[in-house]
This record gives C-alpha cells, sequence and structure tokens, in this order.
C-alpha cells in the first residue's frame, strides 16, 4: 500500500443554479486552480475521475480537454448524492494500490433553477422502488422530490431515535458560521438555532436547509516521505 498524500486543491465561488458559468468552464477554471495549487503541470496526472449527475456521457472530458488532451484515462462518475465522495474514494484507491502516482479527482453540476425532478420520463425511474417505499413511511403530498427524500430522512431519524428538531436547527446554524467565513459560499449570512426555528415552516415538523454541491477539485499523489493523507474541505 503506497501512502497517499492531497497534493493541491482548486475550488470556485458556488452560483444559483442558472446563474453559473457552463460546466466545463466551472471544471476547466478549477482544474488548473488545483494544478497551480499543487505547483504540477496537466503532463503529470496519469488518471482522472470526474463526478456529476446532471450532464450527459463524457462531459468530464469536455472539462478537462481545454486543459490539456495527453491521452489519459478520464473516467466520469456518477452516483448521485455520492458522485464526489466517489470519485475521490477511486482516485485515491489507485494512489493506495500502486497502481499510479499522480490522479486528479473533479466534481462540478451545472443545474437548473428549481426543484429537482426526473430528466428521463420516457423509461423507468431508478428511484422508482425507492419512491414507493418513501411514501409507505412518509405522507407528504405536495413536497419536492429533493426535500421528501432528505426530509423524510430527517423525519424518520427523529420518530426512531428521538432526536428533537433542533438538533438540526443546530447543525445548520454550524454550518453557516463556517459559511460566513467563506468566501466561497453562496449563503454567507449567519444564522442561529433560534433563527432556523423561527424561520419560515415549509413541512411541519421537519427542517429544511439548502446546501449546493461544491465544486472541487483533488490532486492525490504518492508520497515517498510517508505524509498521510490531509483534510482539505472547504466547508
Amino acid at each position: 500500500m503506497s501512502d497517499v498524500v492531497v497534493a493541491g486543491v482548486g475550488m470556485i465561488p458556488f452560483a444559483k443554479p442558472g446563474a453559473s458559468a457552463p460546466y466545463h468552464e466551472m471544471g476547466t477554471e478549477a482544474v488548473r486552480l488545483a494544478l497551480a495549487d499543487a505547483g504540477l503541470g496537466y503532463d503529470k496526472i496519469e488518471q482522472a475521475y470526474v463526478g456529476y449527475v446532471y450532464g450527459d456521457s463524457t462531459c468530464g472530458q469536455r472539462a478537462l480537454y481545454p486543459v490539456g488532451m495527453t491521452g489519459i484515462p478520464i473516467v466520469n462518475v456518477n452516483n448521485n448524492c455520492s458522485t464526489g465522495s466517489t470519485a475521490l474514494f477511486m482516485a485515491r484507491q489507485m494512489i493506495a494500490s500502486g497502481a499510479l502516482d499522480c490522479v486528479l479527482a473533479v466534481g462540478f453540476e451545472q443545474m437548473k433553477p428549481g426543484a429537482l425532478g426526473s430528466v428521463y420520463t420516457d423509461r423507468p425511474s431508478a428511484f422508482e422502488d425507492f419512491d414507493a417505499a418513501a411514501d409507505q413511511l412518509i405522507d407528504a403530498p405536495g413536497i419536492p422530490l429533493a426535500l421528501r427524500y432528505f426530509g423524510g430522512a430527517g423525519l424518520s431519524h427523529m420518530k426512531k431515535h428521538g432526536t428533537p428538531l433542533d438538533a438540526f436547527a443546530k447543525v445548520r446554524a454550524k454550518a453557516s458560521r463556517h459559511a460566513k467565513n467563506n468566501p466561497l459560499a453562496l449563503f454567507r449570512k449567519e444564522v442561529t438555532a433560534d433563527d432556523v426555528m423561527n424561520d419560515q415552516v415549509i413541512w411541519p415538523g421537519v427542517m429544511m436547509t439548502r446546501a449546493p454541491i461544491r465544486v472541487q477539485f483533488h490532486i492525490f499523489t504518492a508520497n515517498a516521505a510517508g505524509m498521510r493523507m490531509q483534510p482539505c474541505d472547504a466547508g
């Protein structure tokens, strides 16, 4: 097993859906920032894992080719909310196994305004069975899909473990304190747990917060000196 180190990170500011640059421009910019942070040329990258959900096949190639066309394998990853962590895991795995010495993990998302929904309506949904189970557990007609999933998960946790609603409010308040100090964050207003509890009610008894997907890039390298992998979550 080879030791792994995060050699460089690049990140661009969040923007509201519909207000961002096209996905490939966001990707290209963030990759160049990561390379500069690592002090490496793109010719040192041996493989890339590119994560996104809303996009056609090979969006990863579209984002990376402006940086360089060196012939490296580019693996496009779509694993819903686990997409970013899956790309990171696979990149790290290649280094740890000793198969490669320097790889890139990439994540971006260009989203439309409004609630999330199905894109391909002419075929069975991958969420068919999940939706049926959720309908049995959660009585929430009219609540948009993503809010029903995540809000329903919180509601289920409260019912099963007795978790109070204000515990979720404290989590939201903590996240806002981090965002306040992050110049790349979209929502930078600090809120207290009381602010959250007294805010507009969308779904009675359920906490709703917004958490845009970050655009973040990591370069993993083998580290002969034995340094451990360093966390670089921008929050």
